[in-house]
């Protein structure tokens, strides 16, 4: 009696998901906002337009793009040297020139330059020698928000 009352119990409770899911609007997260067409002229941004400082630090960031693969920002300033576990980035410089930490290497960069970052791998620790450093950065899949580990 008791494996008859449980069976009818669960087939219940699974027809009831089944049609649940066709009345209850099911959620969307931001990632699947459609994209907006549009053009940026990254060499045209002022700090300013790129979005205030993040706190404690010489950098603004401001994401354009956030699906569910991939993020696409463009960031302006100096950060310290960190890797991410979880995300591969690629960077393409815009303005500035100066050393860049990849890896073990201090190395020179500059406008052109595309920088291919894989999850694990310590960068940046930038210091611009010529104006400041404003790159486009793709992470993917995007970067989860505790996932900036800093090295000394």
């Amino acid at each position: 009696m008791r494996r008859l009352s449980l069976l009818v119990a669960v087939a219940a409770a699974f027809s009831a998901g089944l049609f649940s899911a066709r009345w209850v609007p099911t959620a969307t997260a931001q990632s699947d906002v459609p994209l907006v067409p549009m053009i940026i002229h990254v060499t045209q941004l002022s700090d300013n337009d790129i979005g205030p400082p993040l706190p404690g630090l010489d950098l603004r960031s401001h994401t354009y793009v956030s699906r569910p693969g991939a993020t696409v920002a463009v960031q302006s300033g100096n950060v310290f040297k960190h890797y991410h576990s979880g995300s591969d980035e690629i960077q393409y410089i815009v303005e500035g020139s100066g050393t860049f930490w990849l890896g073990d290497k201090q190395q020179q960069i500059g406008p052109g330059d595309l920088i291919i970052i894989p999850k694990g791998t310590v960068h940046a620790g930038s210091m611009a020698t010529t104006g400041r450093f404003k790159a486009i950065a793709i992470k993917t899949p995007p970067q989860a928000a505790d996932d900036t580990h800093r090295v000394d």
